[in-house]
């Protein structure tokens, strides 16, 4: 979208142990990946906790969570712990922040309540404070007299986004926006909203980079990408809007079937309820030939890819395998 040269991410997520993820960090770098996010979820590892592991493997990526919510963790909190990445890193995080799952809040007992006006007010204390300012707050959570202990840092803000309302705002306040898509019709439409929110940004505000964060499952075998691919489109379908479902014409029994069987917590029916246009809609599967085709067409829209979960069923060779994919449309 700005014309300038693309910039490649990944996804590494902490379900495996913090040593391979640090190594995965490292492979990526060496790759030529320009950031590594680590994903953010109750039941896996702590993010933070991979992201100073990965701080260490590595010494030019940037890193950040990708993305953590202001609903599990006080957004103060969010902010100590991103400045703390920033330190240990010597200046590369980067902030990741979205509204969270709402089925996978609510399985913590958490309400997920204005979700677009939580996220904006979360980065923008998180701003001040990394400024060293001392913040008293009052709005979707509270803050009163808080201040970080640390030296002020510049951390560049990512929103995690969607929705029309979420993904207009980040383009108006954000430095970038996460776009949860990996088809060229959902980033096409996701473009169209950025550019409202731009309409209304600030010249203050600098450069606005458009990411698309796209579940991604590559391999030598193009049956084996695909069938590493069930999990990750399981949940995307099991919380997809009806906008999304019916914008790719998903079949409504089957996309039943599966948020049926991830409320049962019966994972694997919901996997096997997973279908291949539900697959085409929501992954970029494939070979390292096909991606790369698909990886060409969603460049229309955005300014760079976060190459996210599965990565593929064997995770050092998809690393390598999106690296080359990414290469050859760059």
């Amino acid at each position: 979208m700005t014309g300038v040269e693309p910039t490649w991410g990944i996804e590494l997520t902490p379900e495996h142990d913090l040593e391979r993820v640090a190594g995965l960090a490292a492979l990526a770098e060496e790759e030529g990946f320009d950031v590594a996010f680590a994903s953010s979820h109750y039941f896996n590892r702590d993010p933070f906790v991979a992201l100073s592991r990965m701080a260490e493997a590595t010494e030019d990526v940037r890193l950040g969570p990708g993305v953590v919510n202001p609903y599990e963790i006080h957004p103060v909190k969010l902010a100590a712990q991103t400045a703390t990445i920033d330190e240990v890193s010597d200046g590369r995080a980067v902030f990741g922040v979205g509204a969270g799952d709402r089925s996978t809040l609510a399985t913590l007992g958490v309400d997920q309540d204005r979700p677009l006006r939580r996220v904006l007010e979360t980065f923008d204390v998180a701003r001040d404070l990394w400024a060293g300012e001392t913040v008293t707050h009052e709005g979707t959570f509270t803050a009163r007299d808080a201040s970080l202990n640390l030296d002020p840092v510049d951390v560049p803000v990512y929103v995690g986004a969607q929705g029309p309302h979420m993904l207009r705002m980040s383009a108006k306040h954000a430095d970038g926006v996460l776009i949860n898509a990996a088809h060229p019709r959902d980033l096409e439409w996701a473009a169209g909203q950025i550019e409202q929110g731009l309409a209304d940004r600030s010249d203050d505000r600098g450069e606005f980079e458009a990411l698309a964060f796209a579940s991604v499952s590559v391999a030598g075998d193009e049956e084996a990408a695909r069938e590493a691919a069930r999990p990750p489109v399981a949940f995307i379908v099991g919380g997809a809007a009806e906008p999304v479902l019916e914008r790719h014409d998903v079949d409504r029994e089957a996309a039943s079937a599966v948020s049926d069987a991830l409320e049962r917590g019966d994972l694997s029916e919901a996997f096997g309820h997973v279908t291949p246009e539900m697959i085409d809609a929501f992954c970029i599967a494939g070979t390292t030939e096909t991606v790369a085709d698909q990886f060409e067409a969603i460049l229309e829209s955005v300014d760079g890819i976060v190459v996210g979960s599965p990565l593929g069923p064997d995770l050092e060779d998809a690393v390598e395998r999106a690296s080359d994919a990414l290469t050859r449309v760059s």
